[in-house]
């Protein structure tokens, strides 16, 4: 498996892949239960630069020549620059008054989404993901990693706890009860 930064023409296979870890929270943005125009509004913001979905802000994991995998992660302090642009066209085009709460801030690489496509889960992906961020950020730059999982997601909750996150806060995020785990350098 390769893990390498993601590219425009990466776009395609990185939408459905963050769609399935953020769902939920897409409808919320769109205002309803539609998986194409999910899909449509994060494929605007992936090919794009300068916004929290980016692929600038991007890594993708491939076998052969199949991108299997991706994350979206961003320093938190950055988070109020990157979603303006996403926040503006939520406003314009689907629900003018909503209102996000921070899930991040100054102090942590956010890991926004992590999705791993259905053929490959089961089979390490997901966790080599999360392990090369561990080492490139935690490890190598004693910067600290953080993420949310939702409350209603104890597997996933699970995996994390195992590679050494640990519980920093629970928290409400678009109308889901959210844990916010982190892992520090020397832990």
């Amino acid at each position: 498996m390769i893990i390498r930064k993601a590219a425009p023409p990466d776009a395609e296979n990185i939408a459905p892949l963050l769609l399935m870890a953020m769902e939920d929270i897409v409808f919320k943005f769109i205002g309803e239960r539609d998986q194409e125009k999910a899909k449509k509004f994060l494929l605007h913001f992936i090919k794009n630069q300068d916004n929290q979905y980016s692929y600038q802000n991007c890594l993708v994991a491939e076998i052969g020549n199949e991108v299997v995998a991706a994350v979206s992660f961003y320093d938190g302090a950055r988070l109020a620059t990157l979603r303006q642009p996403v926040l503006e066209f939520i406003h314009e085009h689907f629900d003018e008054n909503l209102q996000l709460e921070d899930e991040t801030g100054s102090g942590e690489f956010y890991i926004d989404s992590i999705g791993v496509s259905l053929a490959h889960r089961g089979k390490g992906v997901g966790t080599t993901l999360l392990q090369f961020l561990i080492d490139e950020y935690v490890n190598k730059q004693a910067k600290t990693l953080g993420l949310l999982v939702d409350e209603a997601n104890p597997a996933a909750k699970k995996l994390y706890l195992k590679l050494g996150f640990k519980s920093a806060e629970n928290l409400l995020f678009a109308g889901k009860q959210m844990e916010h785990l982190q892992i520090h350098a020397g832990e």
